[in-house]
């Protein structure tokens, strides 16, 4: 008897072990899988029991809300000005992971985050139907509007953020789409998959993310920085200005912009180079500083660090060393393996115009009840102080001169003193360039600093150039925030 007790205990432990593996990678292992199944339509209508909360514009504008469906699920996702905002919003799909702010706070959104216990609770209580809660965002209408029509139908991206507090003010990345294509109960998965298929990927936001560009010339302040930093060179050390400067140890020669000397004399001082984008004295500066300087430099800025907005930004890349003196030459005026994101050289510029304090980039500014009240509030933050007060008001007195009357001059702007670094960086051999411009006004009281990437040369393929296409752009930019 107690043999077949035995054999009967251990069936039934088998059987429960056996339960609980097959369970267990059920709703741990394939969940997510299960949950993205397009064929799994519980999963799906879950999704949209509970009304999703709204995103609104600084302005407490809602450009996202969830309106009743007329399907089997509950509510839609509607977006509004679709494309003007779908860098920042991303999208929400029946069937896949949702991007952007929709996807940076999906918990908050959906009214599943820790902090929403209690709301849920009282709904149980109630009866009534759960809501998520809502985002005010810092983007600025008038200077996102501004921003997406500069950049007209160009390939590339724009940033503008308050050097003040962080607060991003505008973020638009082109080819843009129509998120509402994606949401659509029925058709969204078609959509996304039509979309994923174009070149260039309109999905990809290349304000924080895809596939980095060389920052060319805009790195020169970093570069400057980093001189000015080690306490061994001022404004005005000087480097030999040849039209033309052999790398070492190598048979490559560059030149500046258009093969001319850097100023008129046989040699540039460190504020003339910055002031007309000269090459050749960068990368002198470069070897003599070392690639260690330079790429410790570039890491107090932000490069190669995690950075959430709460949308993930792409670490910018200085390349890893060692680096020989004809590679280190190359990356102090951004190029060679240099690579950033718009997101990054606004940064830069905004560090600059703060006096050498650099405030952590932010997309939101409040989380808010199903009511719209407010529930917590996002408070300005330092991210680190890459440069000290002295080197900041000389790299700004040098930016100043490239816009007043150096390589920069098409961001100028009647009445106010703007501060301003274009590039112009090469890519493959014939391929055309990246165009680049970054900068803040008011120069000695900064509201607003800016970036602006244009790719694939503009449409101009290597006849364009920074100081053509993108400082026109920054500049319209720049006037949208200087006349709110």
């Amino acid at each position: 008897m107690n043999r077949e007790l035995k054999r009967i205990s251990a069936l039934v432990v088998v059987m429960f072990t056996a339960l609980f593996v097959a369970s267990s990678v059920i709703q741990v292992f394939q969940s997510q899988n299960l949950d993205g199944d397009s064929r799994n339509q519980r999963a799906r209508a879950d999704q949209y029991a509970i009304q999703r909360g709204q995103i609104l514009l600084s302005d407490g504008t809602a450009i996202v809300t969830s309106p009743k469906s007329d399907d089997q699920f509950r509510f839609d996702r509607d977006y509004k000005q679709p494309r003007l905002y779908a860098a920042v919003t991303g999208y929400y799909n029946p069937i896949g992971a949702p991007t952007g702010i929709e996807g940076a706070l999906n918990a908050q959104l959906a009214g599943t985050s820790s902090d929403r216990l209690f709301d849920r609770i009282q709904n149980i209580v109630t009866g009534q139907d759960p809501k998520g809660a809502s985002v005010q965002l810092t983007i600025d209408p008038t200077v996102q509007k501004a921003a997406y029509d500069a950049l007209g139908d160009r390939r590339g991206a724009v940033v503008a953020l308050d050097p003040r507090t962080g607060a991003v003010l505008a973020m638009v990345s082109k080819p843009s789409f129509d998120p509402n294509a994606i949401a659509d109960h029925a058709d969204g998965v078609a959509a996304y998959e039509d979309l994923v298929k174009q070149d260039p990927n309109p999905l990809v936001n290349r304000a924080i993310a895809g596939d980095l560009n060389p920052p060319g010339s805009t790195f020169k302040i970093i570069s400057t920085s980093a001189a000015l930093e080690s306490g061994k060179y001022k404004p005005s050390s000087t480097f030999a200005s040849p039209r033309s400067y052999r790398l070492p140890g190598t048979d490559t020669v560059i030149q500046n912009a258009v093969g001319e000397a850097c100023g008129t004399g046989p040699r540039a001082s460190i504020a003339l180079a910055l002031s007309l984008s000269c090459n050749i004295p960068f990368a002198q500066l470069g070897i003599a500083l070392g690639d260690d300087a330079l790429r410790t430099q570039a890491q107090k800025f932000g490069f190669g660090q995690q950075l959430s907005i709460p949308l993930k930004v792409t670490p910018s890349v200085y390349p890893a060393g060692p680096l020989d003196d004809s590679e280190t030459a190359q990356t102090a005026f951004g190029q060679q393996d240099d690579r950033a994101t718009p997101m990054q050289m606004a940064m830069v510029a905004a560090a600059i115009g703060n006096g050498g304090t650099l405030m952590k980039p932010n997309l939101v500014q409040k989380i808010l009840s199903p009511s719209l009240a407010p529930v917590s509030q996002f408070s300005p933050e330092v991210l680190s102080k890459p440069v000290s007060q002295d080197t900041a008001d000389a790299v700004r007195t040098m930016m100043v001169a490239s816009v007043a009357s150096g390589a920069a001059t098409n961001a100028r702007i009647e009445g106010v003193e703007v501060a301003g670094k274009t590039g112009t960086a090469q890519n493959g051999t014939g391929d055309p360039y990246t165009l680049w411009f970054t900068g803040f006004a008011p120069a000695s009281n900064p509201q607003v600093a800016v970036a602006v990437v244009v790719e694939n040369g503009g449409g101009l393929g290597q006849t364009g150039f920074g100081n053509l296409v993108a400082a026109p752009i920054a500049k319209q930019v720049m006037e949208a925030v200087l006349n709110r």
